[in-house]
């Protein structure tokens, strides 16, 4: 029986390959085969680029994202517990306190340590209305 199984597998991972590697081998005899600038040129929504597509994005971009990314799967991890929160009991209650608790810990601390900051520095002359350290050097002041 199990001998069965594993052939019947075998010889559909054989045929799978077969028909994979003959579809390629098609494509490759019977597709054009010239070079031409315009193939090599991105074309989107009937738009020719006007430019590198290499943009430099700011850090906090990727770190909101990758703080959404955390807190989402946090998030989904609250609602699967919320959905069996009564059978779990006073142990499930608890454990989701302790979760809760340590998410809080460790927004207290990205907060602390500047992760949630978005924008230019703060000086500590802030208030004084000279403003910050980027703006004294653009504007040429000392």
């Amino acid at each position: 029986m199990l001998a069965d199984s594993f052939y019947s597998l075998l010889i559909y991972g054989a045929v799978t390959v077969a028909l994979i590697g003959g579809l390629l081998m098609a494509a490759w005899w019977l597709g054009a085969k010239r070079r031409s600038a315009a193939k090599g040129s991105p074309f989107e929504s009937g738009v020719f680029p006007s430019g590198s597509a290499r943009l430099a994005w700011p850090v906090p971009f990727y770190l909101v994202a990758i703080f959404f990314i955390i807190f989402d799967v946090e998030t989904a991890f609250i609602f699967t517990w919320a959905v069996a929160w009564d059978l779990l009991g006073p142990v499930g209650l608890m454990q989701i306190t302790v979760f809760i608790v340590l998410l809080t810990a460790g927004l207290v601390w990205l907060w602390l340590k500047g992760g949630l900051d978005w924008g230019p520095a703060k000086s500590s002359d802030q208030g004084s209305g000279t403003g910050d350290r980027e703006t004294r050097k653009a504007f040429g002041s000392p």
